[in-house]
């Protein structure tokens, strides 16, 4: 081959991998930003990035666009390796163009979408784009179109994760609204339909960027993104750490790792974690954490409705989906954020085939008219619909309270549980001790010379009659009575019984969930 054509093809290379060109890269990093390269580079595994489409050119001849290169298009498109296994991957690039989406941005990154759906692997985009490309038109909205068509066909067969790292504006957060995972950088990331000048001409409300569509913001108020780090670094290494706990698609099962810690370990610790006033709290995690291979354990949401825990630990090295109430945060009482948040986890541990263990003390639904005039009952039938509709095997263990319709909310045996376990300090009723007392013994309560003394004795009577655990385990509502310290081991066992778990629904398109 001709040095002078092996010298082109470097050259043409050597000029696309430098992007908007140094003095771009030097803007980019002056405001603490990686360039698109840098982030798909610290993302995969070294040496494992094969790029693809980097020749790729606009053809827009509108308002000078015809003199204007856009070296890669704008966006780094391609596949690697985390911990060797395969994944897709872009990557905006801001420094050209302001990394706006054109026909042929929108292009590359289809490509990729499709590729990776097609050889079944999860595919990560990150975000750090201007928006639409103006110059462009209609060709930079259909472009937008079809990504979010593709997103929409992906979902629940590939695991797809959206990183914004950057502005992401306008039509262009509907992409990542669309994937299962949205990773976020304190400072860095901002995220909203109309941003804050639109804002302030057409309400006269005034907001900064970061309030507005921060990474704070998101996390923890509008619960639209998952994921919140204080650097680019931490960031990609909690995707790497996401990837290890979910599988390639939803045909795979998730990876087993090899496990170190004692499957059969009694943790006596919970044997007196919870508290002996039913009405006091104690910290959900500390039971997380103490079941948890390792100890080790990756929060969802953790900012958002924090009266329910969700997130991913390992089980003798297995992956399994964590939903638990938090009785540290009202009462772990069931509210709409908490039910939308549970909701969207089941049902993506559902999709990717990831076991479900619940952990439940629930008192019942938040009361109140924000509540019931923001739809509760809506939302709340969403848990009710993501637990039955779930397939995976599924373990609830009820640490104390359980009542009404929350209890059932929690995934209870009609609910689809394969196995419940309960503590001896289990709950189970349809409502609490107190209140049930007020209401079967309210005539003997007020008749009485010493209402106090009744009342405690009226409530005990159906602490015993009624709401503790043996009643349930009577009747086959639980599958057993355990010793916390115990309960590590008995999850284990059930989750290793229930591998071959096969459950069979009835046909049909899709079902209607109360959206």
């Amino acid at each position: 081959m001709p040095n002078e054509k092996l010298i082109e093809l470097r050259e043409k290379s050597e000029k696309i991998e430098l992007g908007g060109g140094q003095k771009a890269i030097q803007k980019q990093h002056s405001g603490g930003k990686l360039t698109a390269r840098e982030r798909v580079l610290m993302l995969l595994d070294e040496s494992s990035f094969v790029e693809i489409d980097e020749f790729v050119e606009h053809r827009c001849v509108n308002f000078g666009m015809e003199n204007k290169k856009a070296p890669g298009e704008g966006v780094i498109t391609g596949y690697g390796t985390i911990d060797g296994r395969l994944v897709y991957v872009f990557a905006q690039d801001f420094t050209v163009i302001g990394g706006s989406l054109g026909e042929m941005h929108a292009a590359k990154i289809v490509k990729a979408q499709q590729m990776a759906l097609k050889v079944g692997a999860p595919i990560i985009g990150i975000n750090d784009s201007g928006g639409a490309r103006i110059q462009e038109g209609v060709d930079a909205l259909s472009g937008y179109g079809k990504i979010f068509y593709n997103n929409t066909i992906s979902s629940g067969v590939i695991p797809q994760i959206s990183v914004i790292l950057g502005p992401c504006a306008g039509g262009a957060v509907y992409s990542p609204a669309l994937t299962d995972f949205i990773f976020m950088v304190q400072k860095t990331s901002k995220m909203f339909i109309t941003g804050p000048q639109v804002i302030e001409t057409v309400t006269g409300e005034k907001v900064s960027a970061e309030k507005l569509g921060g990474a704070m913001t998101h996390n923890s108020v509008s619960g639209v993104a998952q994921f919140v780090d204080d650097t680019e670094e931490a960031c990609m290494a909690n995707i790497r750490k996401l990837i290890s706990f979910l599988p390639q698609n939803n045909l795979e099962t998730t990876p087993v790792v090899e496990v170190n810690d004692n499957i059969n370990r009694i943790d006596e610790a919970l044997n007196e974690i919870i508290p002996d006033n039913p009405n006091k709290a104690y910290d959900m995690k500390d039971v997380i954490y103490t079941l948890a291979d390792n100890k080790e354990f990756l929060e969802y949401q953790p900012y958002f409705a924090k009266n329910i825990i969700t997130g991913f630990m390992r089980l003798n090295g297995r992956s399994v989906g964590v939903i638990a109430s938090q009785p540290k945060v009202l009462a772990g009482c069931l509210d709409i954020n908490a039910s939308d948040k549970s909701s969207r986890f089941i049902r993506t541990c559902d999709a990717f085939n990831i076991p479900i263990l619940t952990l439940m003390d629930v008192p019942g639904f938040l009361p109140g008219t924000h509540q019931e005039y923001g739809g509760i009952i809506r939302h709340g039938a969403k848990m009710l619909y993501a637990y039955s509709e779930a397939t995976v095997p599924k373990i609830t263990v009820i640490t104390r309270k359980a009542y009404g319709g929350s209890y059932l909310a929690m995934c209870s045996k009609e609910l689809g549980a394969d196995m419940v376990l309960a503590w001896p300090t289990a709950e189970i009723a349809v409502m609490g001790p107190d209140g049930a007392a007020n209401i079967i013994f309210k005539k003997e309560i007020e008749e009485s010379e010493d209402k106090i003394a009744k009342r405690s004795e009226k409530i005990a009577e159906y602490r015993n009659t009624v709401a503790n655990p043996y009643i349930a385990a009577a009747r086959g509502y639980i599958d057993g009575v355990i010793e916390p310290a115990d309960t590590r081991k008995r999850i284990i066992s059930s989750f290793d019984m229930l591998l071959g778990k096969r459950e069979l629904r009835p046909e049909k398109k899709h079902g209607n969930i109360p959206l």
